[in-house]
Order: structure tokens, then C-alpha cells, then sequence
């Protein structure tokens, strides 16, 4: 069973924009996680929350994708960013933890068609 995927906040506008070939391996990676597989290359992003991970691209430079699956049984995108040092920007990690933040506020909630992000 293919699981549904929702891009949050500007996750897929950024991935648009990354260089055709890393966009490509982004889109692949995703088509796996989607299909219940891991990605090729990736790691757990526990500073964000419990079974975040993030997608590691090396083409054309460093791109990365945060997503998590652990609910509705949807793959949601929370942030896509190029990285340009070793250290992942606190910015690209508040944008995440952030957009998780919704996510399980809609879950708790009683009207799930309100969600926006």
C-alpha cells in the first residue's frame, strides 16, 4: 500500500527549487518512503520528535528533507532545505519541529478537516 504524502509549509516549493538532479533523488527517496521502504540515505532527527527523519541528498551539494510517518498512515513532509555547513541551522530545525507541532495538534483535535500549515 502506497501511503499518501502531504508537503508542508514551503517543503515542496524548496524541493522544486533544489538542482534537477538532487530534486530527482529527493522525489525517488520519497516514492520509497512512501512505498513503507527507508530511504537509500537517511537519519533520525530526534531533536525534532520520536520517528522524525530526515532524507540526506549529496547531488549538486546537500539537501535534506524532514518528514515523519508515524500518522494517518500519511507521509508528511515538515521541511526541505540545502545544507551548507556541518551543522544543521537551528532555523531549518524550529521550522520542522514546528510544522510537527501541528501536525499533532490536528490529531488531538476533533475537526481534522482544519488542517493548515
Amino acid at each position: 500500500m502506497i501511503k499518501e504524502i502531504e508537503f508542508l509549509g514551503k517543503s515542496l516549493e524548496t524541493i522544486r527549487e533544489f538542482p534537477d538532479i538532487a530534486r530527482r533523488e529527493t522525489g525517488q527517496q520519497l516514492d520509497r518512503v512512501q512505498r513503507g521502504l527507508d530511504p537509500v540515505e537517511w537519519k533520525p532527527m530526534p531533536s525534532i520528535g520520536m520517528d522524525v527523519r530526515e532524507i540526506i541528498v549529496k547531488q549538486q551539494g546537500q539537501f535534506r528533507t524532514i518528514y515523519v510517518t508515524k500518522f494517518n498512515n500519511v507521509v508528511y513532509v515538515l521541511h526541505a532545505f540545502s545544507k551548507k555547513t556541518q551543522k544543521t541551522r537551528q532555523h531549518d530545525l524550529d521550522v520542522a519541529k514546528n510544522a510537527l507541532k501541528e501536525i499533532i495538534r490536528w490529531e488531538k483535535s476533533d475537526d481534522q478537516n482544519q488542517f493548515k500549515i
